[in-house]
């Protein structure tokens, strides 16, 4: 396990956003919202040898999956390689958007419910211990009706949990080792991973960068972002992001149509995630239930994330419906059952209390301005890159910008960015093969820092 610890005095605007210093431009002057404070860094998560000798070994085999992983998971990776450039440039203002981690403050509203709730445990009536694996009663009733009302989904197919993210890699083990796997390219690169533990895939072939047994569906301009379903194998799960991260395209209610036919015509099962549904500005499908014949082979993964800024809070839901079959006509939503029940006591009650303060009309409209907050971020960075005559995807329904960089290798443009301008984003290509030539621009942070950002790339590319 590669680890970097590396303390930093300096001055923040946000642990993921802003950090003061020194930098090439001349013109560019310190942020104007600083905390003092110290910063310990610390970036894990690389699975890859100690480069130290121990005397003691134990007889334990290392599972062989790891090792099929490449480097480190991609945004620790870039974590890495700001604080390397934080070490090279000490003075230098670095401005973060790259990993989509929420900068604003999570609404009033929200964080009272949390208060209450905490400070209740501190009493012998407000005290609660071990709840429900699934989630308290009233969350999951109020998820079903918020999000899923005329869908057919009822309180008992949502299972709350502490985000998306864990959900996936609960559900690679409810699938465990011998499903095959489909996945958009490019992709967030947990479902790849994920299934790479598992056992689920071959070895990582260099030539393609890609791993075996795999079905990459590419996403491209020239196809509308949406893979070409008569040149995709059949496998077992489908994975699928819409709006999608990272490319930020939704895909519209005909291409869903299609997408659930393709899993009816091969027995699918899709796994459908919703993380950035409020972010849809257009007609396009919020959920998958929305497509007629969705529940037989579908389920849906969602977040409070990036909504509610609740990046740090962790809460999520995970909706399967009864309808949702194995091949045996055992219900998918029973097995899940059993893996929440055995590797998970359930959700922080206290974030729970911010989940239901969420789906209250006042939580909804809250959301909603910070969603649109977000939204005015992005429309600025399309704005930028539109004006120095880039190709500019996405923006539009997330917060993701997804600019096209011909020729050009997409971890040489984000390393440029970064020692050019003291900009982090995130490069394409750690989303996969299809993610070449690009990069995405997170729109998450302070107006001043996208705005100061806009400016340095106008500069850089002028």
């Amino acid at each position: 396990m590669s680890v970097i610890h590396q303390s930093l005095s300096t001055s923040i605007s946000s642990s993921s956003s802003t950090f003061l210093g020194h930098n090439n431009l001349k013109s560019i002057k310190s942020s104007n919202v600083s905390i003092p404070g110290r910063i310990n860094v610390v970036i894990e998560c690389v699975a890859t040898p100690s480069a130290e000798i121990t005397a003691y070994k134990t007889k334990v085999s290392r599972n062989e999956n790891m090792g099929k992983l490449q480097a480190g998971y991609l945004f620790p990776e870039i974590a890495r390689r700001r604080t390397a450039h934080m070490l090279k440039y000490p003075d230098a203002q670095v401005i973060s958007l790259g990993i989509g981690d929420t900068t604003e403050p999570i609404p009033e509203v929200i964080t009272s419910s949390m208060a209450k709730r905490s400070y209740a445990l501190s009493t012998v009536e407000g005290y609660s211990g071990y709840g429900a694996e699934q989630g308290e009663k009233q969350l999951r009733a109020s998820i079903a009706k918020t999000y899923y009302e005329n869908l057919g989904i009822e309180e008992d197919d949502v299972f709350v949990s502490d985000g998306a993210k864990s959900d996936i890699s609960r559900l690679q083990v409810l699938f465990g080792s011998k499903v095959t796997m489909a996945v958009q390219d490019p992709s967030y690169p947990a479902y790849v991973d994920s299934s790479v533990i598992l056992g689920q895939t071959g070895q990582f072939q260099k030539d393609v960068e890609k791993y075996g047994n795999i079905e990459y569906m590419k996403c491209t301009p020239e196809n509308g972002f949406f893979p070409d379903l008569s040149a995709t194998r059949r496998t077992d799960i489908i994975f699928f992001c819409s709006p999608n991260n990272p490319t930020g395209y939704a895909a519209s209610r005909e291409q869903l149509t299609r997408l659930v036919e393709f899993a009816k015509e091969n027995g699918s099962i899709i796994v459908y995630d919703s993380a950035y549904a409020m972010y849809v500005s257009d007609d396009s499908p919020r959920s998958i239930f929305e497509i007629p014949g969705a529940k037989e082979v579908s389920m849906e993964v969602s977040s409070f994330s990036k909504y509610a800024g609740f990046t740090g809070v962790r809460l999520g839901w995970t909706a399967i419906p009864k309808e949702l079959l194995y091949s045996d006509g055992f219900p998918v939503a029973k097995d899940f059952n059993r893996i929440v029940c055995t590797c998970f006591n359930g959700a922080s009650n206290i974030a729970q209390a911010g989940g239901l303060a969420c789906v209250s009309p006042e939580g909804i409209k809250a959301m909603h301005e910070v969603v649109g907050f977000y939204k005015e971020n992005t429309d600025i960075i399309v704005e930028a890159f539109n004006s120095l005559g880039f190709k500019v995807y996405g923006g539009k329904n997330a917060p993701y910008v997804w600019i096209y960089f011909p020729g050009q290798s997409s971890w040489d443009v984000f390393s440029e960015i970064l020692e050019k301008t003291h900009v982090v984003t995130t490069p394409g290509g750690g989303f996969g093969p299809g993610g070449e030539g690009f990069i995405r621009v997170s729109a998450f942070g302070h107006r001043e820092n996208i705005l100061e950002a806009c400016r340095r790339f106008k500069q850089l590319y002028k």
